[in-house]
């Protein structure tokens, strides 16, 4: 429109030039005269007549170059045009297919986002979006079609479809072929968060302490978790790793093992007791009997009492009275007489294993003092008064299973 009316008021401004000429020219009775000649031919008119013709030829000529460059860009405006239409139906399918994925309409997704996919401006979002779909109804072979189709978007997308890959096998429980995934990505981007939560999920899953032993410090470094949650993670990757060297039943395993746990998980309440128990279940107890007192030290454990008192030292004598020494400090501990009882009878001295074993149970009943009791009338020869404690303890341990299985 703009240009018709530029076109239109040059033309009106040439004819009112012509006009202005021409009746100049008639005030001084004089029309002009042009002469044009070429060759064996003239032309002979008015300055006028000549004024006009130039100035309607010069329109003609103009009106026709501009047709002309119409018609040459022509097949190109049609062209963007129906790339445009593409473009904005593609944009109207990703929303549509973004609604049916969120409805749960899998199928119904994945054909409207492939179907408009390669004349989209973001042809990554529909085939991660397909992808996702495929997935959901179970269309395995598709949802790999689409996440290659994906990458091949451009080279930036490599992290973005391999996260989508890795989340998708993780929802499928397959933590093996996410790991692989995610090698690549943490390859690629070595801090990036979103791939170090999900290589600790599938390592969590798989089970693979050693491997998420390794990834504890980069958690830590980046502050993926929490400091507490990165400690309870340490805990218990330690534990777990401690159990798995104390089933090889390798003592030099299992000393390697304790030598990488840090201090800082060394101290929680527990862990030490997983170490003295894996060294003395391999016959390794002598060696970690001092690490052992040094530990009931530091932080009283009944566990690890009795667990030390399992261990064969050589000397039972010099083991019980190593123990004794805690009766001033813990003279209420049930669990303490019932070592004392179990080390005085390792060491022959029936009446003081007797004297602690009833202080025991005078604290507390328990299954093992009885038991620990009747070993020592047995041995004193009293059968009768043996079999009397090994029946309360039989009785003590039905009835403590007769309220676990009530509570």
């Amino acid at each position: 429109m703009k240009n018709l009316m530029y076109f239109l008021g040059s033309l009106l401004t040439a004819v009112l030039v012509a006009f202005l000429l021409h009746s100049w020219l008639a005030e001084h009775n004089d029309p002009g005269y042009v002469l044009i000649g070429f060759g064996h031919w003239s032309l002979e008119t008015s300055l006028t007549v000549f004024t006009v013709g130039q100035v309607l030829g010069f329109f003609v000529l103009y009106s026709l170059f501009r047709l002309l460059g119409v018609l040459v860009r022509m097949p190109a405006q049609i062209s963007k045009r129906r790339r445009t239409i593409r473009f904005n139906r593609s944009q109207e399918a990703l929303v549509a297919g973004l609604v049916d994925a969120a409805d749960g309409n899998w199928e119904s997704a994945e054909k409207v986002l492939i179907k408009h996919a390669a004349h989209s401006g973001a042809p990554l979002l529909h085939y991660l979006t397909a992808a996702r779909a495929a997935h959901s109804r179970g269309a395995m072979d598709k949802r790999d079609e689409y996440l290659k189709k994906a990458a091949e978007q451009s080279a930036d997308s490599d992290l973005i479809v391999g996260l989508t890959q890795a989340e998708l096998h993780l929802s499928e429980k397959q933590f093996e072929q996410a790991l692989q995934a995610l090698g690549k990505l943490h390859s690629i981007n070595p801090g990036h968060a979103r791939v170090l939560k999900m290589m600790h999920q599938a390592y969590q899953h798989l089970g693979d302490w050693e491997g998420l032993s390794k990834l504890l410090p980069t958690l830590q470094q980046h502050k993926i978790l929490m400091e507490a949650e990165v400690k309870l993670l340490e805990t218990e990757t330690y534990s777990r790793l401690l159990k798995q060297a104390a089933a090889s039943n390798d003592e030099p395993a299992i000393a390697a093992c304790w030598a990488a746990v840090p201090n800082h998980i060394k101290v929680v309440p527990g862990i030490a007791n997983i170490y003295f128990a894996a060294m003395i279940a391999v016959g390794a107890g002598v060696r970690v009997e001092d690490a052992i007192m040094a530990q009931l030290a530091k932080h009283w454990d009944e566990t690890l009492l009795a667990l030390y008192a399992t261990v064969d030292t050589g000397d039972d004598a010099k083991q019980l009275q190593g123990v004794e020494q805690w009766l001033a400090v813990y003279p209420n501990s049930a669990v303490l007489f019932q070592v004392l009882g179990r080390l005085a009878l390792k060491a022959g001295q029936m009446e003081k294993a007797e004297q602690y074993l009833l202080k025991s149970l005078h604290i507390e009943a328990s299954v093992a003092a009885y038991q620990l009791l009747g070993e020592v009338f047995f041995a004193k020869g009293d059968k009768d008064q043996a079999c009397d404690y090994f029946k309360r303890g039989i009785e003590l341990a039905a009835n403590e299973m007769i309220r676990g299985l009530n509570a």
